[in-house]
């Protein structure tokens, strides 16, 4: 059982032409048995002759070649071609001639350029030889027959050519796959990097700007500036996560880096001076998977707007865990203002859709009528099969 599990990786590091030789030695070795002999292929309808030296060279030429097959193609099918001529030529009519398909094949599923140039001189070639059998065999054999082996001949060429297609068709689609995969996981990683680091720095920009005011008061001032320490700490630390997920050697969860408690996030998003009522009900569900990930993801972009959009304005998070899915609201009542920070991308809300999108659910953000705004998910608790 052993041996037979490493036979196959042990074969794919042997050099491709002597994975070819022993199906040219099986082909040699198989013509010269005395009842295969005189029993191959028969054109031109000359007298069978028996086996002598130059048979066994014609044998020769028709088998071996095949170990470059793949390597060398045109240069395989040109000696199994003229070991074949032989053969036919002096009434051998050995089993050998089946390699002549073996190497029209390969011809058609391995060569690379120059393709309809060999398809021109093998099919010239072809007729100096179908004459002279014609007139070796005093006309046994009719053109008809001639024309009708040709295309039998044409049948192995156009399944390589067949094959060498789907082969083509095969690779593209690995690249495309390869390459929708990478991009899949660049956005997926843009959109943890926009999550966290705006999050992080927002709150920071906001405390850093209350500490400024806060100079004559020093509790309060060391109580803002140990916010902006408390909240660069976890940025850095989120960071190092999602650094770590880009090193193929890390053993953490390939998925999402760490997540913290709604909780916590919520009372990060307070001590930066947000008003932030936080309600949840339920308990997540086992089977939640990464819908607990959206769902943070939504409260956490949606403090984070409405940390840099309406700063003070009274903010509702409410979180209900069901059995089947998870609802997530955030709103704010309109009444802030905007904070000094960086333009937003745009990037945030796009990025919660999509997420949410993936599993099924239901996301909507707009502003209310009173001013505020809303953000609403209905994430199911269960991928889509």
């Amino acid at each position: 059982m052993i041996g037979s599990r490493r036979l196959p990786g042990w074969w794919q590091r042997l050099d491709v032409t002597v994975r070819d030789l022993p199906l040219g030695l099986l082909i040699f070795a198989g013509s010269l048995v005395p009842s295969f002999q005189n029993h191959g292929t028969d054109l031109g309808g000359l007298p069978a002759r028996p086996f002598d030296a130059l048979a066994v060279v014609a044998v020769a030429l028709q088998c071996l070649p095949l170990a470059l097959r793949r390597r060398w193609p045109v240069g395989c099918l040109t000696l199994v071609a003229v070991g074949f001529a032989v053969d036919q030529l002096r009434g051998y009519h050995s089993f050998a001639g089946t390699a002549v398909v073996v190497a029209l094949m390969s011809v058609g599923a391995h060569l690379e350029r120059r393709r309809r140039v060999a398809v021109a001189v093998f099919s010239a070639a072809y007729v100096p030889f179908a004459v002279a059998l014609h007139q070796l065999g005093a006309g046994a054999e009719s053109p008809a027959g001639f024309g009708l082996y040709y295309v039998a001949l044409a049948l192995p060429w156009g399944m390589g050519t067949w094959l060498r297609h789907t082969r083509e068709l095969e690779a593209e689609h690995r690249r495309r796959v390869a390459e929708d995969t990478r991009a899949a996981e660049r956005t997926r990683i843009a959109h943890e990097l926009h999550d966290v680091v705006t999050h992080h720095v927002t709150a920071m920009i906001v405390q850093a700007e209350a500490a400024r005011y806060l100079t004559a008061v020093p509790d309060r001032l060391d109580q803002a500036l140990t916010a902006v320490t408390d909240t660069g700490r976890l940025a850095v630390s989120d960071l190092r996560h999602l650094l770590d997920l880009l090193n193929p050697d890390h053993d953490a969860d390939p998925r999402t880096p760490a997540v913290g408690r709604l909780g916590t996030l919520v009372e990060q998003t307070r001590r930066a001076g947000q008003p932030v009522e936080f309600t949840e009900e339920g308990t997540v569900a086992a089977s939640a998977g990464s819908a607990e990930l959206v769902a943070y993801r939504v409260v956490q972009e949606s403090l984070t707007n409405a940390l840099k959009y309406a700063h003070g304005s009274r903010t509702s998070v409410q979180v209900r865990h069901g059995a089947q899915e998870i609802t997530v609201e955030v709103s704010t009542d309109g009444s802030g203002s905007p904070v000094a920070s960086p333009a937003g991308s745009g990037r945030g809300l796009a990025g919660l859709s999509d997420r949410v999108a993936v599993l099924d659910g239901d996301f909507s953000a707009g502003p209310q009528t009173d001013g505020g705004f809303v953000v609403r998910a209905r994430i199911p608790a269960r991928s889509p099969a």
